[in-house]
C-alpha cells in the first residue's frame, strides 16, 4: 500500500499541472465528457444484462411475440453502444493530444530554460536521452494513463452495479453442491472475489518484474538510436579513420543490450500470457459452474442462468482488470519513473544556479562593461579550475585570453555566458547588454541557410539582401544564392565555413559584448585576419574578447590576459600585449 501510495502521488504530480493550467477548461470538459460517456456505457451494459433474461427466456418459452421486441429493443441499446463508444474514442483522443501537446510545451521549455538542458548534462546522466522522454514517454504517459484510467473507471462501477444484481441472483439461484442446497449469502459475489483475487495476486507475482524490464528496454533502444544519431551526424570522421568495422562491433554491442532484455521480456511474458490466457478462458465457464447446478435443480429458468452468467462476468472483469492491463501497467510504471527522473535531473540542474556556493550573475543598472568578483570556477564535484578577481572588460575593449590547453579558458567564458553556476563570486553585467558567445564549433539549425545565420533570431528579423550583404563581406559569396535552401548545415559545410557564418551571425546580431572562444581556429591566418579586421569594422562599439594561440591575433587586441598556475587552479592575470 505504502508504494501504491508513493506511485498514485507521482503519477498526480504529473498529470495534474495541466488541469490547472491555461488548458484547464478545454482538457477537464474533454474528461468530463469522456467519463460521462465511460458511465453510460456501463449503464448500457446493465441494461443488457438485464435483456439476456427476458431474451432466453423468451427463446425458451418459443414466445415469438416477446422475442421480435427484445430484439428491437436490443437494437437501440445497440446503437446507442456503438455511437457512444466511437464518440468516447474521438473525445480520448483529442484530449491525448491536447494533454500530450500541453506537456510537451512544458517539458520543453523547463528543459531549454536558461541553459538547463547543459547543466543537466554536466551534473551527470540521472536522465538519460531527453529526447525520448520528451517525444515518447509524454505520449506513452497520456495514452496509456487515459486507457488505464478508463478501464479502471469503468471496472468500479462496473462492480457496484452489478454486484447488487450478482447478490439478488444468488438469492433466487442458490448454491447446489451434489443436490443438496446450501445457503451461502451472496455466494456468487464471493466465488467471483475470490476468483479475481487468487487470478490478480499470481499475475503480479509472475509479471512484476516487466516493469523493471520495460524501463531497460525504453533505455536500452533509445542509447541504441542515439548512437546510430552520432554514427550518421560524424559520418566524414569515420570514414576518414575507416572506423567502419569499429562502428559496426560498437553498434551491434549497444544492440545485444536490446536484444538480451528483449529475450528476459519474452519470457516473462511468456509465462503471463500462459496465466492470463488460461485464467480467461477458464473465466467463460467458471460463472455455468457455480450457478449450472441451481438450473438443474429448476430453481432458475435458462433466462436466469445466462443473466447470472453475464453479471458475474461482469463482476469477475471488474475484480479482475488488473490482469487485464498488467502488460500496459508495467509499461505505464516504467514510464511514469522515466518521467519523473526526468523532472527531478531538471529539478537539480535549475537548483544548482541557486545553490551555495555559486557563481552568482549580477546586473549593473547602468554601466558598459562586464566585471569579474572574486570568481571561482569549479568543476560540478567542486574541485577548482578557473579563477578571475578584479577583471574589467569595458566598452569596446578589445581583450585577447591565452593560457595552456586544459586550464579552463572555455569554462571561464561558460561562467561568464551564465551557464557555469559551479563555483562562487560573480560576473557583474549591465542589465540591457546582450552577450553573445562564438564556440569553436558553430551550431546550426537544421533549415533554411537563411534561418541558420540569422539564429537565436527569427529570419524575418534581417532580409534576405542584408543576409546575403555579410556573406559577401565574410568570404562566402557563393552561398548567398541559396539562403532558401533547407539542409542540415553542420554537415554540409566545413568548420572553416562554418566559422565564417559564425562571425557573419555576430556581425548582424552586433551584440554589445562579444566572447570568441577559437572562434576562427579552423581558418588560415589571412583568412582569420580579414574576418578580425571585419569586426574592427562592422563592430567598432562592441567590446570584443578572444581566446587564441596565435601571435598574429595580438595586432587585434589592445589588452592581454593569460591563464596562470596558481596552486591548485589557474589565475587570470592581465599582461601586456606583444608588440605586433
Amino acid at each position: 500500500m505504502k508504494g501504491l501510495a508513493s506511485s498514485l502521488a507521482v503519477i498526480w504530480r504529473l498529470a495534474a499541472p495541466h488541469f490547472r493550467s491555461e488548458d484547464r477548461r478545454a482538457g477537464l470538459s474533454l474528461l468530463a465528457a469522456v467519463i460521462a460517456i465511460e458511465l453510460a456505457i456501463v449503464a448500457i451494459t446493465v441494461l443488457i444484462n438485464r435483456w439476456n433474461a427476458r431474451f432466453y427466456d423468451a427463446l425458451q418459452n418459443r414466445n415469438w411475440d416477446s422475442f421480435v421486441a427484445e430484439l428491437m429493443y436490443f437494437s437501440v441499446l445497440a446503437g446507442a453502444f456503438i455511437v457512444l463508444a466511437v464518440y468516447q474514442l474521438y473525445l480520448r483522443q483529442w484530449l491525448q493530444i491536447r494533454w500530450r501537446a500541453w506537456m510537451t510545451r512544458a517539458y520543453l521549455g523547463d528543459w531549454l530554460d536558461g541553459a538547463n538542458h547543459y547543466r543537466m548534462q554536466l551534473l551527470g546522466d540521472a536522465a538519460d536521452n531527453p529526447d525520448q522522454r520528451i517525444a515518447d514517454d509524454i505520449r506513452l504517459f497520456v495514452d496509456n494513463g487515459l486507457f488505464i484510467a478508463l478501464r479502471l473507471l469503468g471496472a468500479v462501477v462496473s462492480f457496484f452495479s452489478f454486484v447488487v444484481i450478482l447478490w439478488t441472483l444468488s438469492a433466487e439461484a442458490p448454491f447446489h453442491l451434489f443436490g443438496v442446497e446450501i445457503a451461502i449469502p451472496g455466494y456468487l459475489v464471493w466465488a467471483a472475489l475470490v476468483y479475481a483475487v487468487a487470478g490478480t495476486a499470481l499475475t503480479h507475482w509472475i509479471g512484476a518484474p516487466l516493469i523493471g524490464l520495460n524501463f531497460r528496454q525504453q533505455r536500452y533502444e533509445a542509447d541504441f538510436r542515439f548512437d546510430l544519431v552520432r554514427t550518421r551526424e560524424n559520418a566524414e570522421q569515420i570514414a576518414l579513420l575507416s572506423g567502419e568495422q569499429a562502428e559496426v562491433h560498437r553498434l551491434l554491442g549497444r544492440f545485444a543490450r536490446v536484444i538480451d532484455n528483449w529475450w528476459a521480456i519474452m519470457i516473462r511474458t511468456k509465462r503471463l500470457t500462459f496465466l492470463t490466457a488460461g485464467y480467461s478462458q477458464a473465466a467463460v465457464v467458471f460463472p455455468f459452474l457455480m450457478i449450472s447446478p441451481a438450473y438443474f435443480a429448476g430453481r432458475v429458468q435458462l433466462g436466469g442462468l445466462m443473466q447470472t452468467a453475464s453479471a458475474f462476468g461482469s463482476v469477475q472483469e471488474a475484480l479482475s482488470v488488473i490482469i487485464m492491463v498488467y502488460r500496459d501497467i508495467a509499461e505505464w510504471r516504467a514510464v511514469i519513473d522515466r518521467l519523473s527522473g526526468f523532472n527531478r535531473a531538471m529539478a537539480a540542474g535549475r537548483t544548482a544556479v541557486t545553490a551555495e556556493p555559486s557563481v552568482k550573475m549580477r546586473t549593473w543598472p547602468h554601466g558598459d562593461a562586464i566585471a569579474l568578483d572574486g570568481l571561482v570556477a569549479t568543476l560540478p564535484s567542486g574541485i577548482p579550475l578557473v579563477a578571475a578577481d578584479d577583471i574589467v572588460f569595458g566598452k569596446g575593449d578589445r581583450a585577447l585570453v591565452t593560457g595552456p590547453s586544459g586550464s579552463g579558458k572555455s569554462t571561464l567564458f561558460r561562467a561568464i555566458a551564465g551557464i557555469w553556476p559551479f563555483g562562487s563570486g560573480a560576473v557583474e553585467r549591465p542589465a540591457d547588454g546582450n552577450l553573445m558567445m562564438l564556440p569553436q564549433r558553430p551550431y546550426f539549425p537544421i533549415g533554411s541557410l537563411h534561418a541558420a545565420i540569422t539564429y537565436p533570431a527569427l529570419p524575418e528579423r534581417f532580409g534576405a539582401e542584408a543576409v546575403a550583404e555579410v556573406l559577401a563581406a565574410v568570404g562566402l559569396p557563393l552561398l548567398a544564392p541559396r539562403l532558401a535552401e533547407e539542409a542540415h548545415w553542420n554537415r554540409l559545410l566545413s568548420l572553416g565555413e562554418q566559422q565564417r557564418l559564425a562571425i557573419a551571425r555576430a556581425i548582424l546580431h552586433a551584440p554589445r559584448f562579444l566572447f570568441l572562444d577559437e572562434a576562427t581556429a579552423s581558418l588560415d591566418e589571412p583568412s582569420e585576419e580579414a574576418l578580425y579586421r571585419l569586426m574592427q569594422e562592422r563592430l567598432a562599439g562592441t567590446t570584443l574578447v578572444s581566446i587564441g594561440h596565435r601571435s598574429t591575433l595580438t595586432r587585434f587586441h589592445r589588452r592581454g590576459f593569460a591563464l596562470e598556475h596558481d596552486g591548485e587552479l589557474h589565475r587570470l592575470r592581465e599582461r601586456e600585449v606583444p608588440a605586433p
